[in-house]
């Protein structure tokens, strides 16, 4: 269990199956209550969640187990990853917990930790919750027990923090937004931020339900906010997913904007005002590799790291680094925030557009990304297709074919039963074929 409790972001899996039980989510609490409360002083733990019907069991389960170790449990309700991530620092709590599978369907879920500082757990403070897990804890005294209560202002909260991220004396006025808030955790902060700046917002994705979370909308499905853009003539879309900590823009035109447009437009930007530290962009191999070209011409140096926002920010602290994301939209600003946070992504885009007095078309296609193509593909737990010899032999060949004009990843997702195969090359042509045979040799493997 040590091995697998814990993927590349946390716990996560289908509600009500292993690992994503009632019964886990209480020993995990239990596990990570022991692991920070090592002494007899009073401490505290805050959860919050996004919108999927599990929620409450998992919420329960994990209130129970952090109880019975002696923590205190502020409960923030329905609130973005980096809103518990802010309150973990802010309300000086020892561990913040997100229940989310973030871009995830509804039928998922998932468990992330943060520390003290606001920043994710490290692997080995994981495998050492996940080895207590598997012990067993010793419960508190009957008189130990910790107390839970409802942290009612925990929305108002990361609202008031979001806002000051916005350069100082600017409004929005005059710019109408649609917001696509994935019906998930940002459902009711993200339009209230924008607002309360003075925008005219448009929010969809704001209904949840328990079950509609990220279902053809945010992130991951922009072209609804694209077509609410275009039917109201909004100047922007701004997609958020489930949990709120990614960013996808749409353009006055309807045309969208990844995380490597936005990531170069902050980084440039940046850069010439002389706040990027160590003149550096951390990202991670799926990054386009027009992205990195375009930095390069600009003097500024990219550092990729494997896939995850954790890498990511791991990386930026022992560089020293303040900006770094993934072109999936997680974009990580050291200087406002310890975790991917897609709602003050976009406010520091929104300050550009606000400052220059441009549109969003003309800041979101800061360079011309080298073809790319990505295809998952699901796989039966338990197997090994990327050990196959066919697929082993197919990835030589591609590999040999990209030799200096592209570039080939293949690897399995940390979140999902998905074998990722990426390919990019400058020859449309050459990349499909790569492509075919690379994806191909999976399928018969799978």
């Amino acid at each position: 269990m040590t091995q697998t409790l814990f993927g590349t972001d946390g716990v996560r899996g289908r509600a009500n199956s292993w690992p994503m039980t009632a019964e886990v989510a209480l020993r995990l609490g239990a596990a990570a209550g022991r692991y920070f409360r090592r002494d007899n002083h009073e401490y505290r733990v805050v959860i919050g969640k996004d919108t999927r019907l599990s929620g409450y069991m998992i919420e329960n389960a994990l209130t129970a187990g952090f109880l019975s170790t002696g923590m205190n449990v502020f409960l923030l309700g329905p609130v973005p990853t980096p809103a518990v991530a802010y309150l973990t620092r802010s309300l000086r709590a020892d561990v913040g917990v997100m229940i989310s599978a973030s871009h995830n369907p509804a039928a998922d879920n998932g468990i992330k930790f943060f520390g003290p500082n606001g920043f994710k757990l490290s692997d080995e403070a994981e495998a050492t919750i996940a080895e207590l897990l598997e012990s067993g804890v010793a419960p508190a005294a009957p008189e130990n027990i910790g107390r839970a209560r409802r942290f009612e202002d925990a929305r108002g909260r990361y609202i008031e923090y979001a806002k000051t991220t916005f350069p100082g004396g600017k409004r929005l006025e005059g710019l109408r937004i649609v917001v696509d808030c994935a019906n998930g955790a940002a459902y009711r902060t993200a339009p209230a931020v924008l607002w309360e700046l003075g925008a005219d917002v448009i929010p969809i994705g704001v209904d949840p339900d328990g079950t509609n979370i990220n279902a053809n909308c945010g992130s991951t499905h922009p072209e609804a906010a694209a077509r609410k853009v275009l039917e109201t003539r909004a100047d922007i879309g701004i997609c958020l997913d489930g949990d709120a900590d990614r960013l996808i823009l749409i353009d006055e035109t309807g045309a969208v904007a990844d995380g490597d447009q936005i990531m170069g437009l902050i980084a440039t930007r940046w850069a010439a005002e002389g706040k990027l530290a160590g003149k550096t962009l951390v990202s991670t191999v799926m990054s386009n590799l027009g992205l990195e070209r375009h930095l390069q011409s600009q003097g500024i140096a990219m550092e990729r790291t494997s896939v995850g926002d954790r890498n990511v920010v791991e990386r930026m602290q022992a560089g020293g680094f303040n900006l770094g994301g993934e072109q999936s939209g997680h974009i990580v600003m050291t200087d406002h925030t310890s975790t991917g946070d897609g709602l003050i992504a976009a406010l520091q885009f929104l300050g550009f557009m606000v400052e220059t007095g441009k549109k969003a078309s003309q800041l979101a296609k800061v360079f011309k990304p080298i073809p790319q193509r990505l295809v998952n593909l699901r796989y039966t737990e338990g197997t090994a297709p990327l050990e196959s010899d066919e697929v082993l032999s197919a990835i030589q060949k591609c590999e040999k074919m990209l030799e200096g004009s592209g570039r080939l990843l293949i690897r399995k997702s940390g979140t999902e039963p998905l074998i990722r195969v990426m390919a990019e090359d400058e020859d449309p042509a050459k990349l499909e074929k790569v492509l075919n045979m690379v994806v191909q040799a999976v399928k018969n493997a799978c």
